[in-house]
């Protein structure tokens, strides 16, 4: 993994353990890369003739000009978070969005649905082209800027799909929470250390709501815990973070992810032991 910074991260943990468990042969290592310095360490990573790598912020969009080729579904979004070396040449890929919809598929019926997403930066613009291919009959894009918010809807509608703007006052926010059935945070408030922190009013959530966060540390943040309070369907963060690793293995070694076991070492890593 390349990003910067990089200590926080788990995804060693999981990597690790899915290749031990498989018996491949292969080491996964995170390197800190500052933004001057990411053409030098993609070259260097080349010349190694590294199988592939995972990338962070700040280079998910930065590190395309240094890529070969990258899959559509990454091009759409704009951003990449997974890189293969095939004979030499980097080809990008993108599973933020694949990975968020696994996470809410086993608690959600997507299709036809209307979905609620806070924020409108790179995971919020790789999950809402991830829910038009799940045939959601609406997305409620809401951001403290308008205007940000506004360029990604322009992109959904322009993709076929059915977008709203809204900002993030309470008026705004519990006359869309009326409308819909699933509730995603792709913002960073509430990651640690400001965990009483939340994007969303609690007294907005429903008992008929699945609710997800991307963050993923802490493990329960007050996003969640407000939920949980009106009896809605949660989803942790680390359920995302596991599915994009697991969708990142099988691009790297065409192998299916021994997927309970990543989520089983992620949470170890996460201080949250067995729970799931």
């Amino acid at each position: 993994m390349i990003g910067c910074p990089v200590k926080h991260s788990v995804s060693s943990v999981m990597q690790n353990a899915a290749f031990s468990a498989l018996g491949i042969d292969a080491l996964y290592c995170s390197f800190n890369v500052e933004r001057d310095n990411l053409g030098d360490a993609v070259g260097g990573i080349t010349a190694l003739g590294m199988a592939g790598f995972n990338v962070t912020i700040p280079h998910k969009e930065s590190i395309i000009p240094f890529l070969d080729s990258i899959e559509k579904n990454a091009a759409a979004i704009g951003a990449v978070n997974t890189v293969k070396n095939v004979d030499g040449r980097l080809i990008g890929y993108n599973t933020d969005g694949r990975a968020a919809v696994k996470s809410l598929a086993n608690a959600a019926d997507l299709d036809g649905s209307r979905v609620l997403v806070l924020g409108a930066g790179g995971a919020s613009r790789a999950l809402c082209h991830a829910l038009l291919d799940e045939g959601v009959e609406s997305i409620h894009l809401a951001n403290r800027s308008l205007k940000r918010a506004e360029r990604l809807c322009g992109e959904l509608r322009k993709a076929g799909g059915s977008c709203t703007t809204l900002g993030l006052s309470r008026r705004e926010l519990a006359k869309s929470a009326k409308e819909v059935s699933v509730v995603v945070n792709c913002t960073s408030v509430g990651l640690t250390p400001k965990v009483d922190e939340t994007p969303f009013f609690g007294e907005l959530f429903r008992r008929d709501m699945v609710v997800m966060d991307m963050v993923y540390n802490p493990l329960e943040t007050k996003f969640l815990r407000d939920a949980l309070d009106a009896n809605a369907t949660t989803i942790a963060g680390v359920e995302m973070l596991v599915w994009q690793g697991a969708l990142a293995f099988e691009i790297w070694t065409e192998k299916k992810a021994p997927l309970e076991l990543m989520r089983d070492k992620a949470l170890n890593a996460l201080g949250g032991g067995g729970v799931k």
